[in-house]
């Protein structure tokens, strides 16, 4: 594509978008809330499944001991987690280091509680740590039945029930984009229909003298990938203040969160992506017919 080329498209773009402010406008805007829409849902799964990770990697099967478990038992229940392959550290917690433990996690804040508790109550046990969260089923199924233990707590339900949650709100995220991406379309699609129609006696006459289908086309097109680029930047910069916000004033001190920074750093460009595509197709599905001459 020749230069003078390229800036008659980009002149005829602009001035018809110019002419249709209103529709594109309103196209503009369409893209801007799929993409924040969109965005919102991407954050929250990224914090999530971040925040699975962190989790994952300190899951701890924890086996408590009864008070009477003899010497024997102990040392066979050890050798028998000691055997699993996949056992990354394994810690005997008496019952003074479980009183530490409870001090460390109720105590500090709360002293009151725990003044005239003894330690006695509170149960020995083995804190069993994994090389992965997925090989501690095997862990518990290996030693369930052994003599001397009491109960056996994991958290790999909880996190099961995190990631099917994180899985369902990144579907909804993907319907919801798609209906207002449809939205968006439909929209861009009917700005350069009316542009089109407005100038269907123009494209009939270009037609007749030669000019090929991409030279009509293309003005056209860029339109809508104009469209769909200020979408997207609407978009992306709306997103940045309020995911700021929210980052730094709401849940700044309560969770740790993906900084703001990684919506310029990597989101705008999957929004530009999206942004141009939309703005095509929409135009390419509007002009199709009127090139029929």
């Amino acid at each position: 594509m020749k230069i003078s080329t390229g800036k008659y498209f980009l002149s005829d773009s602009f001035k018809s978008i110019g002419r249709n402010r209103t529709l594109s406008l309103a196209s503009m805007f369409t893209v801007a809330a799929a993409l924040f829409i969109f965005g919102i849902f991407v954050l929250t799964g990224v914090n999530v499944s971040t925040a699975i990770k962190n989790v994952e990697s300190k899951v701890q099967v924890e086996i408590f001991l009864k008070d009477d478990i003899t010497d024997i038992q102990r040392s066979d229940l050890e050798a028998k987690i000691n055997s699993n392959k996949d056992v990354l550290k394994m810690i005997f917690q008496s019952k003074s280091d479980a009183m530490e433990r409870f001090k460390n996690i109720i105590g500090k804040d709360n002293p009151g509680l725990i003044s005239g508790i003894s330690s006695d109550i509170l149960p020995t046990s083995f804190v069993v740590t994994m090389k992965k969260p997925e090989q501690i089923s095997a862990l518990i199924s290996q030693v369930t039945g052994m003599p001397g233990i009491d109960t056996i707590e994991n958290k790999k339900d909880f996190i099961e029930k995190i990631v099917t949650i994180t899985n369902g709100i990144k579907w909804i995220g993907a319907v919801v984009f798609i209906i207002l991406g449809g939205v968006a379309l439909f929209l861009i699609s009917n700005t350069i229909k009316i542009t089109v129609y407005s100038r269907r006696r123009e494209i009939s006459i270009m037609k007749f003298i030669g000019a090929t289908d991409w030279f009509i086309r293309w003005p056209f097109i860029i339109e809508g990938m104009i469209i769909g680029i200020v979408g997207s930047l609407i978009s992306t910069i709306v997103l940045f203040y309020t995911y700021g916000f929210v980052v730094n004033k709401v849940v700044g001190d309560i969770l740790t969160m993906i900084p703001a920074s990684f919506i310029f750093t990597y989101l705008v460009w999957i929004f530009l992506a999206c942004g141009v595509v939309i703005g095509a197709i929409g135009s390419a599905f509007a002009i199709r017919k009127f090139l029929v001459v």
